[in-house]
């Protein structure tokens, strides 16, 4: 059981570093290309890395359609929460929109009885609040500068959550290969449909390729992480690992955005650390 608790969190750490490299890469290209576009040329470089690896290693034959209903509902879920937080990280600085974001354990924690039947520790809704506590103080709601994108955020965290108890559904009787192939290919429909629906899809361009392709390999790496954590441990223990990513993205932002290093992300950021190693702590002691 410790065992399969470390190996979910070193799962997860690949999950926060992926995540973190498509936040700056989306970021990079939020001037020229619009959300749909993204989530586009996303899927079609994920398409291409997942029947690849598929067919190279024989796992094709793991591509079924035996749960294709919860795997629409997992992406169309999915699909709206990504584009909800590539909008916010173009509108708001990246360390109050990943602060927002982090609200997901949280939703996770309260929903996983309800969709999973998990149970969870009154300790552990405890714990999960303190973290709350501490993202609204690197979030600060009431200082009077809230932007619009801080609220698409704020949404995308709760259709995270979601996809992320589906996810824990889906790995119950569906291989990672799976689940990815229908990630990126029901996604890349999505994406297609969304970006077109005006009849004019802007191309990458020599400069925004590079960032486009990051998008694709560091989705695809997340979703790959997060898939094999859940299967290993349950989806109120390993979220919480998660809040990592709030301290690293405000040194990102600072550094590579200027956006300013307030001292609240810092003690909120140590707040949301602390949280999230206790839950680990309560978990593995289960």
């Amino acid at each position: 059981m410790q065992s399969d608790t470390l190996r979910a969190a070193t799962w997860m750490v690949g999950s926060v570093l992926s995540f973190t490299s498509m936040a700056v890469a989306g970021r990079a290209v939020s001037t020229s290309l619009d959300t749909f576009e993204i989530m586009l040329y996303r899927s079609c470089v994920g398409i291409l890395v997942v029947l690849t690896l598929a067919f190279s290693t024989g796992k094709w034959r793991q591509i079924t359609t035996r749960n294709l209903p919860m795997q629409v509902l997992r992406n169309m879920t999915h699909f709206t929460g990504q584009n909800l937080w590539f909008l916010a990280i173009t509108l708001a600085p990246l360390a109050q929109v990943f602060a927002l974001e982090f609200t997901s354990p949280l939703w996770v924690l309260v929903l996983a009885p309800l969709i999973l039947g998990e149970t969870v520790r009154r300790v552990q809704l405890a714990v999960a609040a303190v973290g709350f506590a501490g993202v609204v103080l690197v979030a600060q709601p009431f200082s009077g500068t809230m932007s619009i994108g801080l609220l698409w955020a704020a949404l995308a965290a709760v259709f995270f959550a979601l996809t992320n108890l589906l996810t824990r559904r889906l790995t119950r009787n569906e291989t990672v290969t799976g689940i990815l192939f229908w990630l990126t290919s029901l996604q890349l429909l999505f994406g297609l449909i969304t970006a077109g629906y005006d009849g004019d899809i802007a191309l990458p361009t020599t400069t925004t390729a590079p960032w486009v392709i990051l998008i694709g390999l560091a989705g695809l790496c997340a979703h790959w992480c997060l898939t094999n954590a859940l299967r290993l441990a349950p989806a109120s223990t390993v979220m919480p690992i998660d809040f990592v990513r709030l301290p690293l993205i405000a040194m990102i932002g600072a550094v590579f955005f200027a956006e300013a290093l307030e001292p609240m992300v810092l003690l909120g950021g140590g707040i949301v650390f602390a949280a999230a190693w206790a839950n680990l702590r309560l978990s593995r002691r289960a």
